[in-house]
């Protein structure tokens, strides 16, 4: 069973940084595509960066510049880098892995930026 846990979010002023990091079980984690998802309240969830097992990374409009997706296979880890935060940025972010018909998601971390 794959399992992904996320962390590093928390509460940051406007312009700062924070480094979100997902964890994840199960095997044929360097073959998968990891993406980061977040979700405001009362909004729908939305792709923000994802990465595929070759590397190729994809960004929503609106974090592209600022947001950074990585991944360590020797790790089973995919990271998020997110600089320069905008108070727009506060929501629930959740890591997902996708392959072979299959999603799998993560309970999510708290992201809250401050104006």
């Amino acid at each position: 069973q794959v399992q992904l846990v996320e962390s590093g979010g928390g509460l940051v002023q406007a312009g700062g940084s924070l480094r979100l990091s997902c964890a994840a079980s199960g095997s044929l984690f360097s073959i998968m595509t990891m993406g980061w998802y977040r979700q405001a309240p009362g909004a729908q969830r939305e792709m923000v960066a994802r990465i595929t097992g070759g590397g190729s990374t994809f960004y929503a409009d609106s974090v592209k510049g600022r947001f950074t997706i990585s991944r360590d296979n020797a790790k089973n880890t995919v990271y998020l880098q997110m600089n320069n935060l905008k108070p727009e940025d506060t929501a629930v972010y959740f890591c997902k892995r996708s392959g072979f018909g299959n999603e799998f998601w993560g309970q999510g971390t708290q992201v809250t930026v401050s104006s």
